[in-house]
């Protein structure tokens, strides 16, 4: 999903600094900015490292100039029951996820703050809200910065500080973290349909960008996810733990020792696509909800009560 915002802010000939461990696809998704119009500068980097993240900001700051726009999206994750995961996969998964994101707002803050200006976008899923099975240490670091990033808003509201800060809700997405993340699972991972391609979600950060927005909900499945649950967990719980460990896997067996990214990057390119391609939708009823946001409560309130209908029946 970085990788097609990265495409589109390059759309817009934005400056773009890129931060992800070394890989073949960091340096290539660069290229792609100056490419579309842009100019992009790639950064070897850890977020899972405060320092490493500082350094990058200032390199960033140094070469392209002030930060305007500052986008945490890094994740690492790991699909299994909580008993099969073990302390260090979970502190790994929240090093990046949690604390990478942590950091990254911590470096744009040093940067902002003298400013009195800037946006920090934090990528975030519906299951910040809604929590699903075999994806403990993920859906644990979403709520966190749910958490993190909602205490910070209020001590910059309180200081009267002109930085925005947003967290785009997201669907599940058609990128290749099924294909490089660690499993436990028998099967092969899948998101959980209905599935989206990552250039619906650039699109709305990227749309964020330009609007102040406390929240933006990507995809219908994302209304009914957040406010359902807020409506009715129990009923949630339960539906889950009938469907969730089939929805997250396909047919195909995988080994349990495939090669996977979560203290190492894997070599190779693999652009922003994943192989669900065919099942995914390339649009969503995204601005429309972002602009009526009052209307969302309704819509997940009534899909959830239909849902709550049929599971009785």
């Amino acid at each position: 999903m970085g990788r097609a915002t990265v495409r589109a802010f390059a759309r817009e000939g934005a400056r773009v600094g890129l931060i992800a461990r070394d890989t073949e696809g960091l340096h290539v998704a660069a290229r792609e900015v100056d490419e579309l119009g842009g100019k992009g500068l790639a950064i070897p980097a850890d977020v899972a490292d405060a320092n490493q993240v500082e350094a990058a900001a200032a390199q960033i700051e140094n070469e392209l100039g002030p930060v305007a726009v500052w986008v945490n999206n890094a994740m690492a994750t790991i699909f299994g029951r909580v008993t099969d995961v073990t302390p260090e996969e979970y502190k790994r998964a929240t090093e990046v996820t949690y604390l990478g994101t942590v950091y990254g707002t911590m470096a744009a803050l040093r940067r902002m703050l003298p400013r009195n200006a800037g946006k920090i976008i934090q990528a975030g899923s519906a299951l910040a809200y809604r929590s699903i099975p075999l994806q403990a240490a993920y859906c644990g670091a979403k709520h966190a910065i749910a958490g993190f990033t909602d205490s910070l808003r209020s001590e910059l509201i309180h200081d009267n500080k002109k930085i925005h800060l947003t967290m785009v809700q997201l669907p599940a997405m058609n990128t290749p973290q099924f294909t490089w993340c660690r499993s436990k699972l028998p099967r092969h991972p899948q998101p959980v349909p209905p599935i989206f391609q990552p250039e619906v979600a650039a699109e709305r950060i990227v749309w964020a960008s330009h609007h102040n927005r406390r929240e933006v909900f990507v995809g219908m499945p994302t209304v009914i996810a957040i406010e359902g649950n807020k409506i009715a967990p129990a009923l949630a719980d339960y539906y889950l733990g009938r469907t969730g460990f089939d929805s997250q896997q396909t047919k195909e067996e995988i080994s349990k020792n495939r090669p996977d990214n979560l203290f190492d990057p894997l070599p190779g390119d693999f652009g922003p696509h994943g192989i669900f391609g065919q099942q995914a939708h390339e649009k969503a009823a995204t601005t429309w909800l972002a602009e009526h946001r009052g209307i969302t409560a309704l819509v997940g309130a009534a899909t959830l009560g239909a849902l709550a209908l049929v599971i009785k029946k």
